[in-house]
């Protein structure tokens, strides 16, 4: 199952919410550091493996030229990787995380699984649709596992980087425009898609809050329930992170569009996280906004970031419905906002390449 697929499926998004606006103080010191550096911009792609080297190396010609400088591929294609380099683009290799639906993993290893509110495991009750299969991050052997996973990829000589994508909890809020689709109402967080509660991270927790997270009154409402939540995910990305920084190859994710929305909704803390860089999905159809609505996504993430790291603003071409203003309207906005560039979910077409080549 390809993202594409699963979002062309579950149209995953979030609540309609515009974030703040950077100051007139911050906007202007954005404007200054954007005078010091280029601009450069990102793809995901699913590699085909049947298409012949000769040609990827002329399609991916076209997209050096227009400024693509990183490309994340879904699958390992070793021609696909070799070709993007031979045109001096970064080829990455894009792992999905911690939904993990392998049927040989969830036979030998059930109990790896995160379990909703109502004790529901992933392994055999997943959330939504059959591939939402979800490991708990609290687990030890969960992030060995998934530090091994990521030790295989960068092995490769032709990787430069690992992608994460899904570093995160389950949902537990969908865009409401899906809830008569579900037959659920989402105004408040539902036991059967509230992650996790699974032994592990009961113990974990009141060994250090001296309670039980299924005992406190509404755990949606604990502050320090979040955090230790929050504080699980970045742990799996912290020690990832120290694989890449062993093998010195990059590290990125796709994330949650706005730090708000990422801890809200899917527990995600991305400004916290130590990466090589970012790439916030603000797929504004999603959320039933407007273009606009992506510069204050920016803005918000750029000012959460304090200039850790850049942030690459993820467009969802499907949501410009071909309209080439808006989609040149975008890119303006986002890297006006602060952001190193954009990254493109969505078939690169020669105006897709046009527009991008102009910013």
């Amino acid at each position: 199952m390809n993202k594409r697929h699963f979002i062309k499926t579950l149209g995953l998004g979030g609540l309609a919410m515009a974030a703040p606006k950077l100051p007139a103080s911050a906007t202007e010191k954005t404007a200054s550091i954007l005078e010091r550096r280029d601009v450069s911009h990102r793809v995901w792609i699913n590699p085909d493996t049947k298409e012949k080297y000769e040609d990827l190396v002329k399609r991916y010609a076209t997209y050096k030229k227009a400024g693509i400088a990183d490309i994340m591929f879904e699958a390992d294609s070793e021609q696909h990787f070799k070709a993007a380099k031979a045109n001096g683009i970064k080829a990455h290799r894009w792992m999905w995380t911690m939904n993990r639906g392998e049927k040989d993993l969830l036979a030998s290893h059930p109990e790896w699984y995160a379990q909703n509110r109502k004790g529901e495991s992933c392994a055999n009750h997943p959330p939504y649709v059959d591939y939402y299969r979800w490991l708990c991050p609290s687990k030890p052997e969960v992030v060995n596992y998934l530090k091994s996973q990521v030790e295989q990829i960068l092995q490769k000589d032709y990787v430069d980087g690992i992608h994460l994508d899904y570093v995160r909890f389950c949902d537990v809020i969908l865009p409401v425009n899906l809830w008569s689709h579900y037959g659920i109402d989402q105004s408040k967080e539902l036991p059967e898609y509230d992650f996790c509660y699974c032994d592990t991270c009961r113990k974990n927790y009141k060994d250090k809050y001296g309670v039980d997270p299924l005992e406190i009154e509404h755990p949606d409402q604990s502050p320090s329930w979040r955090k230790y939540r929050y504080d699980r995910i970045t742990n799996v990305v912290s020690n990832l992170a120290q694989v890449a920084k062993q093998h010195k190859k990059a590290i990125t994710a796709a994330v949650f569009p706005t730090p708000e929305i990422a801890k809200r909704i899917v527990r995600q803390d991305w400004t916290n996280w130590p990466m090589t860089a970012i790439c916030p999905m603000i797929y504004h159809g999603f959320y039933r906004e407007k273009v606009a609505w992506i510069g204050d996504a920016v803005a918000e993430g750029v000012k959460g970031l304090h200039g850790a790291f850049p942030l690459y603003a993820g467009l969802y071409m499907p949501d410009f419905h071909n309209n080439y203003d808006d989609f040149r309207e975008a890119v303006k906005l986002a890297i006006d906002n602060g952001a190193a560039g954009v990254s493109i979910f969505g078939t690169v077409t020669p105006e897709v390449l046009r527009v991008l080549a102009e910013s």
